[in-house]
């Protein structure tokens, strides 16, 4: 679905459609810290929500309180198991009468078969959009000099608008103060690329976005979770989980773990050996005492901070646990 451009290596696994790099990962990571990177996420599924019921049939269904959102504005959910499991993760925009969301490469299958299950009798419009709309990131502290040179509207933290011929720019909620998420038709995508290069912005690939992810401890649905995975663990209450809403599939593990506080796994920062190239794989196990404590996430290099990686264990394992990954010793923040 992805055309990729001269000179980009592309990345691995389900980021496969989309440049891993562009010859130069680490200073690609600087230009999202000090300029303004483009990073082509244009593999990521889009699915749509029309119909005059929308807001609040997806308020019954799913994590996050939508009841009562303005034209415009824009937030991130989860849809859980019966039991509180994590199975999907939307981010989600409300525009013009329909309601967008984007999430992961190959999920939207999954994504309209429960919303198709769910509809009822409702007046609502679910739909795969994925092939006539690609997402395009904007990250760094030049961002919005970028859009102003491009002539595009820079959203407010927490907002979306719309932009000319479709699609929309959306505030990303992470990392640091600069970071614009760009939904434009498909069509198009060739257009914007060359517009925002030519308005100051430079290309780099999903490994540079991977690691300031990493950096900013933001978890990534199939990466930092598993079957067993629900929202307190990787910190997506609040952010993902409104806890003062209607019952929704999946409350009453939610409310249950919120009031004891003690959910049985956390999200924490790993520092891997710098001494090999190659990262350990998602789903590698985190042992202590040859026992296995968890398992590893997403891991990159990073500019600043060596090799790094997320991972998930459990709660009752502390920064001076002596911890390893594939035999070797790693740090533990968190």
């Amino acid at each position: 679905m992805t055309q990729l451009v001269d000179g980009a290596v592309p990345a691995p696994g389900i980021d496969a459609p989309v440049a891993w790099h562009y010859g130069d990962p680490l200073r690609e990571q600087r230009l999202l810290t000090t300029g303004a990177g483009l990073v082509d996420r244009s593999h990521r599924d889009v699915l749509t929500v029309g119909g005059p019921e929308r807001l609040g049939w997806l308020h019954s269904i799913i994590s996050q309180h939508v009841a009562e959102l303005v034209d415009g504005q824009a937030t991130e959910t989860l849809v859980l198991s019966p039991h509180g499991h994590v199975e999907q993760h939307w981010q989600l925009v409300e525009l013009g009468g329909t309601v967008w969301i984007d999430t992961e490469p190959g999920a939207a299958a999954e994504v309209l078969g429960y919303l198709q299950k769910m509809r009822f009798l409702k007046r609502v419009e679910p739909a795969d959009v994925s092939a006539d709309w690609a997402l395009l990131s904007l990250v760094g502290p030049k961002v919005d000099e970028v859009l102003a040179a491009a002539g595009l509207p820079s959203p407010g933290p927490g907002l979306a608008v719309g932009l000319p011929g479709g699609g929309f720019a959306r505030a990303m909620a992470w990392p640091g103060p600069g970071g614009v998420d760009l939904l434009v038709p498909r069509e198009a995508r060739a257009d914007y690329v060359r517009r925002l290069t030519l308005a100051g912005s430079e290309p780099a690939g999903i490994w540079a976005y991977e690691a300031l992810r990493i950096e900013a401890r933001r978890p990534r649905l199939g990466f930092e979770t598993d079957h067993r995975t629900i929202p307190h663990e990787v910190g997506w209450i609040g952010e993902a989980v409104h806890l003062n809403k209607g019952c929704y599939r999946g409350q009453e593990t939610v409310a249950r773990v919120h009031n004891l506080g003690k959910p049985p796994r956390r999200l924490v920062l790993l520092y891997l050996g710098g001494e090999s190239d190659v990262l350990p794989e998602p789903g590698t196990a985190v042992e202590l005492d040859g026992r296995t404590i968890g398992f590893v996430g997403t891991a990159a290099h990073h500019h600043e901070m060596g090799p790094i990686a997320l991972a998930v264990l459990k709660r009752s394992v502390t920064g001076e646990s002596h911890v390893t990954v594939g035999g070797e010793p790693v740090g533990i923040d968190g």
